[in-house]
């Protein structure tokens, strides 16, 4: 597909993004029969693409930052889309991750013989075409691309408008692997507009998308929300939390609470509440509190919180409103609670979190366990940092996206996440009687 100017006339640009949605459906077929042999021809291939053009790559994000900057983005955004060397490699072997896991497409789990003489078992099949709607990092088109082409499903990619330049590189360096392999340059599209419209477009088109992923703010996200004809695969928000219990390891306690929020300001699976258990905040919040201080962090506290932290010369404390325990800040700004201990701490996660990610550090097993089952969250933790909470990590080999429903898929989104389940009867010649 050709790419749109930045304001096409309605008609035009609903004509574009219809042409695409019809290109990927006619895609879908052949994707879903694709052998596992040319599926992972496809993944090396784009691999080697990605390592072969680097420089490419390099000099068409450099030319998005540099308008970003200019269009005063923010840090948290600029750093979600710089893709430096160390990036791209990642994303390379992020690609070849996913290469060397198992094809789950045809896979037939679960047989079990009926009396009647037939056996029933389920098969995972594609779930056909997903529209994948993106802002700001450029590596999900190369993530998504890859998962997508392992699971046998089409894909149409909407990436932000401040990542154009890059996104277009990365889409040819997924059509010329496609074809390398013998497979359809449809299978994966780029919709090469910058025109918000488009996104409209996509989301109203039932007859050739079959599922939505959305990643990016809770704007974009309620706007799809509103919007869709299409059912999707979402997360409005990554407010996460950390717990310490009375029981912790401090020096455990503050490695993970330091690398839960300042690893990387940007990403929904950032700590944005930390909580602590009363029996140690005296003992455990100067020490952390020192480090946030020394790394620019704003801290904003419950009194117990800022009593103890200011005792111990933290500056530029500010008190933490009842709005601080529901907003996730994408920034270096941490809310601090102090709690009575871990009904405290379960009540309050239940009550303000966003069911995304969430850890305790504890040395206390039946409490760990209490946590794993009661938090109602996509992913939950014992003494590790909220940022394992990622499909890499995970060995998904990337993830398309994380989704805090509870219907199909939760948690990072891998290659199961991208197929369904249809049941299947084997039989020889059985009829059903009376």
């Amino acid at each position: 597909m050709n790419a749109l100017p930045e304001k096409t006339a309605a008609s035009e640009l609903a004509t574009y993004v219809r042409a695409i949605g019809a290109a990927a459906r006619a895609a879908a077929a052949p994707m879903a029969r694709a052998s596992t042999a040319d599926k992972d021809r496809a993944l090396a291939a784009l691999a080697q693409g990605l390592r072969a053009g680097r420089d490419a790559i390099a000099r068409a994000n450099a030319e998005d930052l540099a308008r970003a900057r200019a269009g005063g983005l923010d840090a948290a955004a600029l750093d979600r889309l710089a893709l430096s060397s160390a990036a791209i490699e990642t994303m390379a072997l992020g690609v070849d991750q996913i290469q060397r896991l198992a094809d789950p497409i045809g896979s037939i789990d679960d047989v079990r013989p009926r009396p009647s003489g037939i056996q029933v078992g389920r098969m995972r099949v594609p779930l056909g075409v997903i529209g994948i709607i993106y802002e700001s990092r450029p590596n999900v088109t190369v993530d998504a691309a890859a998962l997508c082409i392992k699971s046998g499903n089409a894909t149409v990619l909407r990436g932000g408008s401040e990542a154009i330049e890059s996104n277009r590189v990365l889409a040819r360096l997924v059509a010329e692997a496609l074809a390398a392999a013998g497979l359809p340059r449809d299978a994966v599209q780029l919709i090469d507009t910058t025109d918000r419209e488009a996104v409209g477009q996509l989301v109203r088109l039932p007859e050739f998308i079959d599922v939505i992923v959305p990643r990016g703010g809770r704007s974009l996200i309620e706007r799809l929300m509103r919007e869709s004809r299409v059912p999707m695969i979402k997360h409005l928000d990554g407010i996460c939390h950390v717990y310490v219990d009375d029981t912790a390891d401090l020096d455990m306690a503050v490695r993970i609470a330091d690398n839960a929020k300042t690893q990387r300001y940007g990403t929904c699976n950032t700590m944005e509440t930390l909580l602590v258990a009363a029996a140690l905040a005296a003992e455990f919040l100067p020490r952390i509190g020192r480090r946030y201080a020394e790394k620019g962090v704003e801290l904003r506290g419950c009194p117990a919180t800022l009593a103890i932290l200011g005792a111990a010369g933290i500056p530029g404390l500010v008190a933490a409103s009842e709005e601080d325990w529901r907003t996730e800040y994408l920034a270096p700004i941490l809310s601090i609670r102090v709690v009575d201990g871990l009904d405290a701490a379960i009540a309050h996660i239940n009550t303000y979190g966003s069911r995304h990610t969430d850890a305790i550090v504890t040395n206390d097993h039946p409490r760990a366990m209490r946590f794993l089952r009661e938090v109602d969250s996509a992913s939950v933790m014992v003494n590790a940092s909220t940022r394992f909470a990622d499909g890499f990590e995970y060995g998904l080999g990337a993830e398309i996206g994380i989704s805090n429903d509870k219907l199909h898929a939760r948690g990072p989104v891998g290659l199961d996440g991208l197929t369904s389940l249809k049941y299947v009867v084997l039989g020889s010649g059985q009829v059903r009687g009376a």
